[in-house]
């Protein structure tokens, strides 16, 4: 099981990443971005486009199940943050939140086979 927390925290510290939801947003729309994390709290319409945008650039989409001041604590800032660009994952395990779903469908049409 994947330690979230740690991987965010470790993200920050030795990745290269961009807080806020502008920054996202230019990057799902660009896909420039490895992974974008968004905080479980968003106004309804920001997210679903987000979620548009990610589809589109194929930029993987992660919704931490905290709300934005327990991400910014993880970041270790002293506010709020509702999204998280990932541009590098430096030596955090995010990765592996992206592998796990696609683990979990092989396996899946595997057993419906």
């Amino acid at each position: 099981m994947i330690d979230v927390d740690r991987a965010i925290s470790n993200a920050v510290k030795t990745g290269k990443v961009a807080f806020g939801l502008s920054e996202a947003m230019r990057s799902a729309k660009n896909g420039k971005a490895r992974m974008i994390v968004l905080a479980s709290y968003l106004p309804s319409r920001i997210r679903e486009n987000l979620e548009y945008y990610t589809k589109l650039s194929q930029t993987p989409l992660f919704v931490y199940k905290g709300r934005n001041v327990d991400l910014g604590m993880i970041c270790k800032k002293r506010f709020a943050v509702a999204a998280l660009t990932v541009k590098e994952f430096g030596d955090s395990d995010m990765q592996k939140l992206i592998e796990k779903p696609r683990e979990l469908a092989t396996s899946q049409e595997e057993t419906d086979l």
